[in-house]
């Protein structure tokens, strides 16, 4: 997969908010890695801010929205992982200011 590919991928990602932070997964920090093989199925591996994040299945049917949207992603598969568990360390500076996180 080219770099302009996941570049693409992740660009779309960035338009998935997490509703209750009001800040994309990508800049949460949420999304650990995006590939897209040769049979269209993008693999997002990703975590979630808690493992009773309530808002999950949403962001699931977002992420299959979203990037579903790129002509070359067919199928949409999302694996969610709680090793390495997310901390505010993974988010962006643009994410940290946007939430008073130090």
């Amino acid at each position: 997969m080219s770099q302009d590919m996941k570049d693409s991928l992740m660009g779309a990602l960035e338009n998935v908010i997490d509703p209750e932070l009001g800040i994309d997964i990508v800049n949460l920090g949420l999304v650990y890695d995006a590939e897209l093989d040769e049979e269209g199925t993008a693999k997002i591996t990703m975590t979630l801010t808690s493992m009773g994040c309530p808002m999950g299945p949403q962001i699931v049917a977002n992420i299959d929205q979203e990037l579903k949207e790129l002509p070359e992603v067919k199928t949409v598969d999302v694996n969610i992982i709680w090793n390495p568990p997310w901390s505010k360390e993974n988010m962006s500076r643009y994410a940290k200011i946007a939430l008073g996180v130090r």
